[in-house]
């Protein structure tokens, strides 16, 4: 049975972003499904995106949830900015680039968007975030392997800036730097932060993670939970779980 949410309940529900990882629009349609009544956002990523097309954007927003395309563009700045014209086209309210694709890239992004809004009026204007360091990424393998010295928080404060200066609305980062990351752009620019694990959980392949409440309290605006959601044996109670504990924090 579907429960009822309260207005505080969806408020923080629409601050949930489910990454749709799974192989085919069936499987996914299975989780959605399962998740019926819960607002969130949903995240469709390369896996999903390459194999079931811009079709289920439409569906997706067909069904009323909000959704972030996650495709992290990483181009010269005119083939992101014809990218990030044809995703708002689609209907994304959100997605993202990578910030070490430079200002220029990121500022075409925002040009290309703003071209298909003004073909269009309908549309709204997408968020558009910058991928800063991944929660994946430990220090040992940003310094060591990636080659950029210092440390995380440095290096993801410093995209930040980059990306506020190019007009980006903000960024994906840990939520060990959210705090950070508004001391250095303001409270309203955008977090979006994977590697959320509530207590107990298993980090998987993350490196840099909180709990939903730690998260909140730290300000992120946005949640990216996926394995604690979609790997549970009752998805909507889990969701639940986790929302009630985010209007606690």
């Amino acid at each position: 049975m579907v429960q009822e949410l309260t207005l505080e309940q969806k408020a923080m529900a629409k601050r949930i972003m489910i990454p749709l990882d799974y192989p085919n629009a069936e499987q996914a349609s299975v989780l959605i499904n399962k998740l019926e009544g819960i607002p969130c956002y949903m995240k469709v990523g390369m896996q999903l995106f390459y194999a079931a097309g811009p079709e289920f954007i439409k569906d997706l927003k067909r069904r009323g949830y909000s959704v972030f395309v996650d495709l992290k563009m990483h181009d010269i700045p005119n083939t992101v900015k014809g990218g990030a014209e044809s995703l708002t086209q689609l209907g994304a309210d959100m997605f993202n680039v990578h910030a070490s694709g430079g200002s220029a890239m990121m500022a075409a992004a925002r040009t290309g968007a703003a071209a298909a809004v003004s073909i269009n009026p309908s549309l709204s204007m997408p968020l558009i975030i910058a991928v800063t360091q991944l929660t994946s990424t430990s220090q040992e393998v940003m310094n060591s392997e990636i080659g950029i010295s210092g440390n995380v928080t440095d290096t993801v404060v410093r995209y930040a800036k980059l990306a506020a200066e190019a007009g980006l609305d903000g960024v994906v980062a840990s939520p060990q730097e959210s705090a950070a990351i508004a001391a250095a752009c303001g409270p309203a620019f955008c977090t979006v932060t994977p590697g959320i694990r509530p207590a107990g959980s298993s980090v998987d392949d993350q490196s840099r993670v909180m709990t939903p409440g730690q998260a909140i309290r730290q300000g992120s605006h946005y949640l990216v939970i996926g394995r604690p959601i979609t790997g549970a044996e009752d998805p909507y109670q889990a969701a639940l779980n986790i929302i009630e504990e985010m209007t606690q924090a």
